[in-house]
């Protein structure tokens, strides 16, 4: 190949390297203009927008469990509110075996009261832990711990949970009594249930 059409590829190369980096500059400045100064649509908060939700098969849940003792003498209880229906139930033992539960109706307008009690009452401002993190088995073996499930159809969209220990905080970022105070209020007898299973 003779000098004079190396002299000739080489600037033609050069012009389409410069073109290729000229139009992805300018692709880049488009979307940063474009793009970039689009109004941010605000994030949706699914476990927020699941606790305020009355639909049918929509639940809040507390579970309480006490220290880890014999299975004889380990006690628990569970509250679950739904807009048909309030319940609570205590379990002896680590199979859960029902000891005493009430259930009575409830109706839309009182759900919706109740759910937007907790909701002012940030139940669902802690972050669901994942894996092995999320893992309660054994946690605060000389306390309490206490669950909150979101459900919505059903499913369960936040579980939250925290202990009486402090070495394991868990993930509710709310006031326990204050959270627990509104659910044992839904249900009248509810003191008389949980005291039986002196946690």
């Amino acid at each position: 190949m003779s000098r004079y059409s190396k002299n000739r590829i080489l600037p033609t190369i050069l012009a389409i390297v410069v073109i290729i980096v000229a139009i992805a500059g300018l692709v880049g400045l488009a979307r940063l203009l474009f793009v970039g100064s689009a109004p941010k649509t605000p994030e949706v908060n699914v476990a927020r927008e699941a606790l305020l939700s009355t639909d049918a098969g929509s639940s809040v849940t507390m579970n309480v469990r006490g220290p880890i003792v014999a299975d004889e003498n380990f006690r628990s209880f569970q509250i679950v509110v739904s807009p048909s229906s309030r319940e609570v139930k205590t379990f002896t033992g680590y199979l859960d075996a029902v000891i005493d539960e009430e259930s009575l109706s409830n109706n839309v307008s009182a759900y919706t009261e109740f759910v937007h009690a907790l909701d002012k009452a940030n139940l669902t401002s802690g972050k669901q832990l994942e894996g092995d993190a999320n893992d309660m088995r054994g946690i605060c073996a000389t306390g309490r711990i206490t669950q909150f499930i979101i459900k919505r159809g059903g499913e369960p969209v936040q579980t939250l949970w925290t202990s009486t220990c402090s070495g394991s905080r868990g993930s509710l970022r709310a006031s326990t009594e204050q959270l627990s105070q509104l659910f044992t209020r839904q249900i009248p007898n509810a003191p008389n249930y949980i005291s039986k299973v002196s946690l």
